[in-house]
């Protein structure tokens, strides 16, 4: 029997909306054993001198080596309200990480056979893809008091292909609500064009490509923007063009989450993408 992918009306929802929410897609016990796992990660992190801080504003987002170069690797970026002036963490360190990327799909098991799931390659075959990739998979924390913000934004411009294909598959570990900062999204943003590319510059460095000024809603928990409140489990699939954002966890709750990004690779992907791997993405295989 087939791996069931998504039902008739699942589809024309995606395809109205730019985003599907499908609660209880994956069971507790998988959920538990992915923050179990990433909070074992974290506790035999060990920073020396490095201190990557991840900057969830894409005006002043920072970058450097550590990041750009962890398109193959497990590792590890702080908030930005982690470390007093003096340079200490404010807290102890498994409160202080923003997130684990960029490729805990192919270098943990664990999160290998979450992120392999038939059930995702059955999706990826009911959205066109021909030829799935995993590109990028991030364990996002939204640690209480300082988990940051993450700006409007859409996905095709960080993981930018020729036609765009990226496909977001967010899963909410823990609870996500409007109180510990669950997604906000544009139903119907994803019509619109793509406004922006992260790209590197030919000089080490990177830039963003201004491709398209008109503007996005003013960002607030308020319409058009609607919550995508997801229950322990829940997966949502975002399309490459959705407008969407989350707000700063100021609550006494973390909001873990793990999301993995996938490219058709019958698409050209860029080799000025921010994101170079080594070696080839993998599909389901």
């Amino acid at each position: 029997m087939p791996t069931p992918g998504l039902t008739a009306d699942q589809l024309a929802a995606f395809r109205r909306d730019g985003y599907l929410v499908l609660p209880g897609f994956y069971d507790a016990a998988t959920c538990e054993s992915l923050v179990a796992r990433a909070k074992a990660l974290v506790e035999a992190f060990e920073p020396g001198e490095v201190a990557s801080i991840f900057t969830t504003n894409e005006q002043t987002r920072v970058t450097d080596d550590y990041f750009l170069a962890s398109g193959d690797d497990v590792r590890f970026f702080f908030e930005a309200e982690a470390f007093r002036p003096d340079g200490g963490l404010r807290q102890d360190k498994a409160l202080s990480i923003n997130k684990i990327g960029h490729a805990l799909h192919d270098r943990d098991p664990l999160f290998a056979r979450a992120s392999r799931d038939p059930r995702l390659a059955a999706i990826c075959a009911d959205l066109g893809m021909a030829d799935p990739r995993l590109m990028q998979s991030m364990y996002i924390f939204k640690n209480p008091f300082i988990g940051g913000e993450v700006g409007c934004h859409q996905d095709g411009t960080f993981l930018y292909t020729d036609p765009l294909t990226v496909t977001g598959f967010w899963v909410a570990l823990q609870d996500a609500t409007t109180e510990n900062g669950c997604l906000w999204a544009l139903p119907g943003g994803h019509l619109g064009p793509l406004r922006r590319r992260f790209r590197r510059d030919g000089a080490g460095g990177v830039t963003f490509d201004e491709l398209d000024d008109t503007p996005f809603p003013p960002v607030e928990s308020a319409a058009p923007w609607v919550p995508l409140e997801a229950p322990q489990g829940t997966l949502v699939l975002l399309h490459a063009l959705l407008p969407h954002w989350s707000c700063a966890n100021r609550s006494a709750r973390s909001r873990h989450a793990y999301a993995v990004h996938i490219v058709d690779g019958a698409a050209a992907y860029p080799a000025d993408n921010w994101l170079q791997r080594a070696t080839p993405a993998r599909g389901f295989s």
